[in-house]
């Protein structure tokens, strides 16, 4: 079996082989015969006959072999039937002739350019060679395009060329709409416009009421050129050629082609043949009949079945109905049981947020309350005790500055960072800083004198009026409480430097970095600790802020006048 196979694809390829030498033979045969018959035009040899040209500008003569030229050319083959050694052909130039004998000769013909195409094919008709004929109309047609269909359709004129015609109707009517009041348009001859008619009637086209309006402005033009005549007759004469035109025209439409939706539009034409609109009339009717009894049955029709599909679906709704009303009754009880349950262990976490509701009610209360009374804290994000505005009112102790404070600087609202806290503060004067860490500690300072701009590195400030304050510190229920510097330590109560914000205290008691949320403090150097702890231990360093390095501030505010 295998061996079958072999021989039989060895066979295939064999044959196909053979097949393709044949046809490399067959391309070199012809080859050959195109390089014999041009040799035979270019060179001198059994030439029996003279084409003269013999315009004024440039007269030639070509020798040329009759039986090649009879045998090739039909009207050749009738001219050259006479004993003569001549013919004279004056219509043409030497290029014109040069390249319809190398046609004729051995099949080549040049396309340069479209004036070259439409010679080419005036030449083609006059010697009636009907495939190259049909070669430089294809030609043409494919060269065609919304650009230049007028020039062609205008230079068809005299070739009468079918294909070249049907063509530019083609585009004339896809851009109608575009070319309406085109010049070019209007210049259409009268049978050329009757064609185009003829045109879309066979392509059972709907003539639309923008071709009737430009064959009423055509009449229009065309009337134009009537001259020589008294006005009055004139006038008349227009008339009468606008209604022989408008007959004329009409008499090609079929009643089928007028969109039925233009008849109306179409009575303003008082010339319009009335047989042609009554005809219209009475298709516009008959037709609504149709759609009329065509719609009467088919609603019909379409009521029986809506009427049959009801049955069944009221038929099936209601099984489906029965079905579901168990299903839900089951659904429900299981349901019921399960929301018991669900009630059952949801009733702590309710009870819990009512708690947390109930605190969140006192919370507001208590802050528009705190805020009805201390106005200066209406924007404020830390201070929610009333017992923490009295401290700092008591220990600021200047109802001047407490009256007319207002918070010029919000980490929240204006950014963490330095810069932005040194621009709104430095230059005030008398300042209060408020931290609140993320822990929920709050502590800050307050400075008599205020903080100022440096410009690059730091300052020490003296402020023999400056203070730390603790206000809330949930380490062993600590009470809010206010510290002053050391004896000694007055003239650096508190540091500027443009690359840190707030600082307090010559060794930082407390201190926040460039971005105000990391912080650290060591509380004690500069300021006296609470009764009790001692400076430099752990309790010291995290008293403020529950932490040395690690606390975080989660709001800074800082208050002026």
């Amino acid at each position: 079996m295998d061996n079958n196979n072999n021989d039989n694809q060895i066979e295939n390829e064999n044959a196909n082989q053979n097949q393709n030498e044949m046809k490399n033979l067959e391309k070199k045969v012809t080859k050959n015969l195109i390089k014999d018959y041009s040799n035979l035009l270019n060179g001198n040899s059994f030439k029996d006959f003279s084409i003269f040209v013999e315009n004024k500008s440039n007269p030639f003569e070509i020798k040329v072999h009759k039986s090649i030229l009879s045998s090739r050319s039909p009207f050749f083959n009738e001219s050259l039937r006479q004993e003569s050694l001549s013919i004279s052909l004056n219509q043409f130039n030497k290029k014109e002739m040069e390249s319809i004998l190398s046609y004729i000769y051995y099949g080549n013909i040049s396309f340069e350019n479209q004036e070259n195409l439409i010679q080419l094919l005036e030449i083609s008709i006059y010697f009636k060679l009907n495939l190259l004929k049909e070669i430089i109309q294809k030609k043409i047609s494919n060269s065609i395009n919304y650009s230049n269909f007028f020039q062609f359709l205008f230079q068809n004129r005299n070739l009468k060329s079918n294909e070249i015609e049907i063509k530019c109707f083609e585009l004339i009517n896809q851009n109608f709409s575009q070319i309406q009041n085109n010049e070019n348009l209007f210049n259409l001859t009268k049978e050329e416009i009757i064609k185009f008619i003829q045109f879309k009637q066979e392509k059972k086209e709907i003539f639309q009421f923008d071709f009737f309006q430009f064959l009423n402005n055509w009449i229009k033009k065309r009337n134009k050129r009537l001259k020589g005549k008294k006005e009055k007759e004139k006038e008349k004469e227009k008339e009468i050629e606008k209604k022989r035109l408008f007959h004329s025209f009409f008499s090609l439409f079929d009643k089928d082609s007028i969109s039925k939706q233009d008849f109306d539009k179409l009575k303003q034409f008082d010339f319009f043949p009335k047989s042609f609109l009554v005809d219209i009339q009475n298709k516009v009717i008959q037709d609504n009949q149709k759609e009329n009894q065509q719609m009467k049955i088919e609603i019909e029709n379409k009521e029986k079945e809506i009427e049959e599909k009801w049955k069944k679906e009221v038929e099936n709704k209601e099984k489906e109905i029965e079905n579901k009303e168990k299903e839900i009754e089951d659904k429900n009880k299981e349901i019921e049981e399960k929301w018991k349950k669900e009630v059952e262990k949801m009733k702590p976490i309710f009870d819990k947020y009512q708690d947390q509701y109930q605190k969140d009610l006192e919370y507001e209360k208590k802050m528009k309350e705190l805020q009805k009374n201390f106005p200066q804290f209406s924007e404020t994000r830390i201070i929610t005790e009333e017992e923490y505005v009295k401290k700092l009112q008591e220990w600021i102790n200047d109802n001047d500055f407490f009256s007319k404070m207002k918070k010029g600087f919000s980490a929240k609202r204006d950014g963490f960072d330095s810069q932005n806290w040194h621009k709104a503060v430095d230059g005030k004067g008398k300042t209060l800083v408020i931290i609140k860490t993320k822990d929920n500690f709050i502590f800050g300072g307050f400075t008599q004198v205020g903080f100022k701009y440096v410009q690059s590195g730091y300052e020490y400030i003296n402020d023999s009026n400056a203070f730390i304050f603790s206000l809330r510190n949930d380490k062993g229920d600590r009470m809010p409480a206010k510290f002053t510097y050391k004896q000694g330590h007055e003239g650096c109560a508190i540091e500027s430097n443009l690359s840190y914000g707030p600082t307090f205290g010559d060794g930082n008691d407390f201190k926040l970095e460039s971005n105000l949320q990391p912080g650290f403090s060591n509380f004690g150097y500069g300021y006296n600790l609470p009764n009790g702890i001692k400076e430099g231990t752990n309790e010291a360093k995290s008293y403020l802020a529950g932490s040395y390095k690690s606390w975080v501030v989660d709001e800074l505010e800082t208050y002026f006048i």
